[in-house]
């Protein structure tokens, strides 16, 4: 069923997804399999899409089965998550990029885990990053980006986040295709994230240092 779920997503066969899932998690299954399952597919989809088969409305209609499926798992999983918030996170795709595959899975997971996420879109300009820092005073900012053009974008706003004085309030990571040390070095990022667990990760460790400090 796994293979199935994976399949049909990654098809954008969307009530035969939905169909596994409900199927799923009436038979009890850990929810956190069929988000598993979601990032598998999801990473196929941006796999043809760098490939030239499938273009931007697929991707935006594998966004919405993704929302769809999220909407029927989370309630199995809220019983996992934090009942009290443990701190805010600002994300988005910088500016120059449309990709949302991953940022919204990002989202999905650091909201699981007890973070109240600003989730400001995408190709988001410098500006309105800056204008989320200073409205809710959140210590932690993720980038998303795809794009090679990305990486330019996102060194940019960090740059920026500097120069309005506001760099030493936050830690920022950087997610999305080909991230590596070298890309984190360049836009001068805290942290790279492979995945949405390595944001939370690096989300709870910016809570627990703030925390400790405080």
């Amino acid at each position: 069923m796994k293979r199935d779920l994976v399949y049909a997503l990654s098809e954008l066969k969307e009530e035969e997804a939905l169909e596994i899932v409900k199927g799923r998690l009436e038979a009890g299954e850990d929810p956190l399999r069929i988000i598993d399952d979601t990032k598998r597919a999801m990473e196929i989809v941006g796999k043809r899409f760098q490939e030239g088969t499938y273009f931007i409305p697929d991707l935006v209609y594998s966004g919405e089965i993704l929302k769809a499926v999220s909407e029927m798992v989370k309630p199995k999983m809220t019983k996992q998550a934090v009942s009290k918030r443990l701190g805010e996170v600002i994300i988005g795709t910088v500016k120059g990029d449309i990709h949302d595959i991953g940022k919204n899975i990002v989202t999905f997971m650091l909201d699981l885990n007890g973070f109240e996420v600003y989730d400001l879109g995408i190709d988001v300009p410098v500006e309105r990053f800056i204008e989320k820092i200073r409205e809710t005073k959140a210590r932690v900012v993720g980038l998303s980006g795809f794009l090679t053009i990305a990486f330019d974008s996102m060194k940019e706003t960090i740059d920026a986040i500097e120069k309005a004085g506001l760099r030493d309030k936050v830690k920022i990571i950087i997610g999305g295709g080909n991230m590596n040390e070298d890309i984190k070095k360049y836009t001068r990022a805290d942290a790279y994230g492979v995945d949405a667990m390595a944001a939370v990760s690096f989300a709870n460790k910016v809570v627990a240092s703030t925390t400790q400090s405080a």
